[in-house]
């Protein structure tokens, strides 16, 4: 605990840090992970860690590890695969299934420390697995299901969770690449989980809308009625996502809370001041993962995969698919990054799948199957998403209502290393960009997700508090370019960025990074929504 804030005389104190001209922050709040199954293997949690990052959030996006059977265990590990890209060969081989309920895997994960503290949401579809099994995939919970699993959750809150998530995000394909079980719950199982957090007074809902992806992603009616009812049922923080901008509205904020009305001081948008790019070959078709077509892709062998991509009617399909679609694959944003053969690599290195259809006078899909089948399925493609007028996320940045969060730590390891947010926020936004001081990023970086979800005694500095503490230099901070190393479980690759200026990191008063180094120490632990 933090003793006391001040000039204070050092006395005998065991380690003294000379801060002069550095920045003493509470500790970074990510509350938008999905480590679940990275806090299994790699207890140091990087880089989160060595992005000044003290305390995070999983079970996001409605999926994750617990509650868990060992009937369910596949399908939770399949649902990783297809909705947060995590190869399945790494999870097969980092999970190791010593729990069964979400208590048992808080004391798991957390028995022989952490870099990281972690706080935990359960997640809507193992939860309904748990309770329905295969029924989970075809309807509502019955009256008998109901009541269970509003027992499962219930214990859950008492044991520490902070609260549940759920999706409705077309795109997120589960097990056998049909639509997450989560998105069959019905009013009556959302308003009884909801209604738990109202009587016990804690957690929050997370929800992730399909409505924010569509056209020029502004939220629609439905989602607004939903988020409205969540609000009503649980009289709680309501956290949705992702507000993320396709468009160059600089007004797109100011609309997006115009169209939640009387709810917009209720919910909590989630925003990144990262441009959202996905990169992936097509072994790994994610950005596809919504459209029918493409659906034998998502889990096909590598045989497979070449053969459905040469396959001339299932082009033809694709391509009618696309032309009826709403969310069309924007192949001028759609960008060669890397190619495995050297003469490929050469021609086509950083041009657009545009730009190649035009040049060999092809349809767009023509071209980038073309180029995937000659390079045996390894050219690595660049999908520019969203975020990408810098004026219009300034706008969203500078917005106080709206969190800072989607990193995705955990998630899509080998196409995107958005979790190193917090430091490109100090360096690109506040020092290069003047978009926010450096007391607004901070509070936004601590308080705020703090406050939101109810983290007890963190997110400030103050006596009493927990000393989780980023020590940063503002001249400095920032964040390197994100390289691709080989050292996941089973040979696993991921997408790593080391972090500048972050002198050194505290959880509960012990340095866990020093200058950009991992002190070996672990005194990290899971954070429970019944702390006082």
């Amino acid at each position: 605990m933090i003793q006391s804030v001040g000039r204070e005389d050092p006395g005998g104190a065991t380690q003294v840090i000379e801060a002069d001209g550095l920045v003493v922050s509470p500790g970074f709040i990510d509350p938008h992970t999905h480590l679940d199954a990275q806090v299994l293997w790699d207890r140091q949690i990087t880089p989160s860690c060595w992005h000044g990052v003290t305390s995070a959030v999983l079970g996001n996006c409605g999926v994750g590890l617990m509650p868990v059977r060992e009937s369910t265990r596949e399908i939770l590990l399949r649902d990783l695969v297809n909705v947060e890209g995590i190869d399945y060969e790494v999870l097969t081989a980092g999970v190791d299934w010593q729990w069964s309920t979400p208590k048992e895997y808080f004391a798991h994960i957390e028995k022989d420390g952490l870099g990281v503290n972690i706080a935990g949401l359960i997640s809507l579809t193992p939860l309904r697995h748990y309770v329905m099994g295969a029924a989970s995939f075809e309807r509502a919970a019955n009256a008998d299901e109901l009541t269970q699993m509003v027992a499962v959750f219930k214990q859950a809150m008492e044991d520490g969770a902070f609260g549940f998530s759920n999706d409705l995000l077309a795109n997120h394909r589960g097990y056998g690449g049909g639509p997450l079980a989560c998105r069959n719950a019905s009013k009556d199982e959302l308003r009884a989980l909801c209604n738990v957090l109202r009587d016990k007074a804690k957690g929050v809902v997370t929800i992730a809308l399909d409505s924010l992806r569509q056209g020029v992603q502004y939220i629609n009616d439905e989602d607004v009625a939903t988020l409205r009812f969540l609000v009503q049922e649980s009289g709680r923080p309501v956290s949705f996502l992702p507000m993320v901008a396709m468009t160059g509205d600089l007004d797109f904020g100011a609309k997006q809370l115009a169209r939640l009305g009387d709810i917009a001081d209720k919910v909590v948008p989630q925003v990144s001041p990262m441009p959202i790019v996905f990169m992936h070959t097509m072994r790994k078709p994610f950005k596809f993962s919504e459209f029918k077509e493409w659906r034998p892709a998502l889990n096909g062998t590598y045989e497979e995969q070449k053969a459905l991509y040469g396959n001339a009617e299932f082009r033809v399909k694709a391509k009618a698919e696309q032309k009826d679609h709403i969310r069309k694959i924007p192949w001028e944003r759609v960008r060669v990054a890397g190619a495995e053969r050297p003469d490929l690599a050469e021609r086509y290195l950083n041009r657009t799948i545009g730009d190649i259809a035009r040049a060999e006078n092809k349809e767009p899909l023509d071209a980038f199957l073309d180029l995937t089948l000659e390079d045996d399925l390894r050219t690595l493609f660049q999908f520019e998403s969203a975020n990408l007028d810098r004026d219009v996320v300034r706008s969203l940045l500078q917005e106080p209502r709206f969190m800072l969060g989607i990193s995705d730590a955990g998630a899509h390891v080998d196409q995107v290393c958005d979790l190193r947010y917090p430091t490109v926020l100090l360096g690109d936004w506040v020092r290069e960009q003047q978009a926010l001081s450096l007391e607004q990023a901070i509070w936004k970086l601590t308080a705020h997700p703090a406050a939101v979800f109810g983290m007890a005694r963190r997110g400030m500095l103050k006596v009493g508090y927990h000393a989780d503490i980023t020590l940063f230099d503002p001249k400095t901070v920032g964040s390197d370019p994100p390289v691709f190393v080989d050292d996941l479980p089973a040979g696993g690759r991921r997408l790593i960025a080391k972090a500048r200026g972050i002198v050194g990191t505290f959880i509960r008063g012990v340095q866990v990074m020093r200058e950009g180094q991992e002190t070996g120490a672990l005194p990290g632990r899971v954070i429970r929504s019944t702390e006082e």
